[in-house]
């Protein structure tokens, strides 16, 4: 049973290795939740790191949420942005696309969901490895220049190989920017994550809006006699997010200096640098913290021969900047974090293969729905298009909200959410007018925000940060996979029927049911 006491008071019990070979679990009281404990308080396979992370999070925890946090919340929702913008794109250019190039359509989502692919393993489990710092600035750099470079491009092997590059910034983002964020923030306002969510339905939002008068106006009517002089919306689109994207960027490199991970500082045994980056971390916030590298040590003298880690300076272009089993291992190592990892990757790769198979064609279906129902319009499309993206904004907040009530935690919100998606999916095969299946998309666009806004948060909050990385690329990476399976399975589908969002529903349903079987419920505790 935790109980509270002072910063002074906790920081002398986690130095007093004479006692208890392990710091004590963390007191820190949520002003929502109630008195944290520690995720793993239960056993985890390396005692030594996680006594570390409990002295880290309680430096933090007496740090508070300040400046530093608060303008990470902002440069690093530009990660979700582009997660939201870059792979909707496939799906909000894919009609005029089509007219100029003479291709099958699902092959456009085919290529970005290889690049998304690509960035996930590439740079999820590389920033376990070099650290955050590169990953974090490079992803946008990427995911910028080449979707200006898309704007021009002549034929569709050109545009969909630059689509593919694209993905490979993108899909780094999420996996680097949710382990950053959730490495500074006190363990009190972890459901911040949850709520990061609003810059994915910002990024929708805002994409849509572009693309509404630009796609509406600057679009050839059909594939006949359409060339590029007559078709240029999409390639306007495309030099807008870019744009956008880049300068993003150049907020995140030029006017944000991120401090490296201090959980993974420790956990490559950089004891003396991960001190170092709370003493700037509670500087920058106008704030001093007492902590010394003895204490951090401490946990070493109390279990001599457990450490394993050594004290080079991983750096992206270093020797010891190389893939093992290691990381992969760490999150396997005993049954409870196997069975916990194993379901998180299966959630998200049975979600990623029913929401990329149903969202990426979103405007395809509205489109030829709208046709049956009489107002199929470019204009109509896309005002819905707009309309389903205003849904996620007040979803992201809900999400945090419900997240911290008690009995229901993230668990139950992602269980909840998904049936909930799932049904709102199926009810749209009822729809005998447009408006009727604008209406039922809207509650399927809300409640599948709450669950990838959850899905997005709960999934690191349950990894510990020296693996944090590396759990986020294996989960984006089944994501992915399946997401590139869902253009393949569009290629052979008849789309005119309700046979893809039957099984789309079916699908979300079930990983929903899958949420309640995770060991961990990160609800009142603080993360490792």
């Amino acid at each position: 049973m935790s109980v509270h006491t002072t910063g002074a008071e906790r920081r002398s019990k986690s130095t007093d290795c004479t006692s208890s070979p392990l710091p004590d679990a963390l007191p820190d009281v949520s002003p929502i939740t109630g008195p944290a404990i520690d995720l793993y308080d239960d056993g985890y396979n390396d005692p030594v790191y996680q006594a570390k992370a409990r002295i880290l999070n309680r430096a933090i925890q007496d740090i508070g949420m300040g400046r530093y946090q608060w303008y990470l919340f902002v440069v690093a929702g530009f990660g979700w942005f582009a997660d939201s913008v870059w792979p909707l794109l496939s799906g909000l250019i894919l009609t005029p696309v089509v007219n100029e190039f003479h291709f099958n359509g699902p092959f456009l989502s085919l290529a970005s969901n290889i690049g998304l692919l690509v960035g996930a393993v590439f740079w999820g489990l590389g920033c376990d490895i070099w650290g955050r710092r590169w990953s974090f600035n490079v992803t946008l750099f990427i995911a910028g220049i080449f979707g200006l470079a898309a704007g021009g491009a002549p034929s569709f092997v050109a545009l969909a190989s630059l689509i593919a590059v694209v993905g490979v910034g993108v899909g780094g983002n999420m996996p680097v920017d949710s382990a950053v964020f959730l490495d500074f923030v006190p363990g009190s306002h972890q459901y911040l994550l949850t709520i990061l969510s609003i810059w994915w339905s910002l990024g929708q939002l805002l994409s849509s809006l572009v693309a509404w008068p630009l796609i509406a106006n600057y679009s050839c009517a059909s594939a006949s006699d359409c060339t590029k002089s007559n078709n240029m919306g999409w390639r306007y689109l495309l030099l807008i997010l870019g744009g956008i994207t880049l300068s993003l960027w150049a907020l995140r490199f030029f006017m944000f200096t991120l401090l490296e991970s201090p959980r993974f500082l420790s956990g490559i045994g950089r004891d003396a640098d991960a001190v170092e980056v709370i003493h700037k971390l509670a500087r920058f916030n106008g704030k001093t913290s007492p902590i010394t590298v003895e204490e951090l040590e401490a946990p070493d003298r109390a279990m001599p021969g457990r450490r394993s880690s050594s004290k080079e300076r991983h750096t992206i272009l270093s020797k010891s900047s190389k893939y093992d089993a290691g990381h992969i291992k760490a999150l396997f190592a005993t049954p409870k974090m196997a069975w916990s990892t194993s379901l998180l990757i299966a959630i998200w790769g049975i979600i990623g293969l029913a929401s990329t198979l149903y969202n990426n064609f979103l405007p395809y279906l509205l489109s030829s729905r709208g046709a049956v129902f009489g107002d199929g319009s470019l204009y109509i499309t896309y005002r819905n298009q707009v309309i389903l993206s205003v849904i996620g904004v007040p979803a992201a907040l809900f999400a945090g909200w419900a997240v911290e009530l008690p009995y229901i935690g993230r668990k139950g919100t992602l269980a909840i959410a998904s049936g909930l998606t799932g049904a709102f999916l199926f009810a749209t095969t009822t729809a005998q007018t447009s408006n009727q299946l604008l209406a039922w998309n809207c509650g399927y666009v809300f409640f599948s925000n709450i669950m990838y806004g959850v899905l997005y948060a709960m999934s690191p909050e349950i990894f510990p940060a020296k693996d944090r990385g590396t759990g986020n690329g294996l989960t984006s990476t089944a994501s992915r996979m399946f997401g590139v399976l869902a253009p393949i399975i569009a290629l052979y589908a008849n789309l005119a029927t309700a046979a893809p969002v039957y099984i789309a529903g079916a699908l979300v349903i079930f990983a929903g049911s899958l949420a309640v079987l995770l060991p961990y419920e990160p609800r009142g505790k603080v993360s490792i």
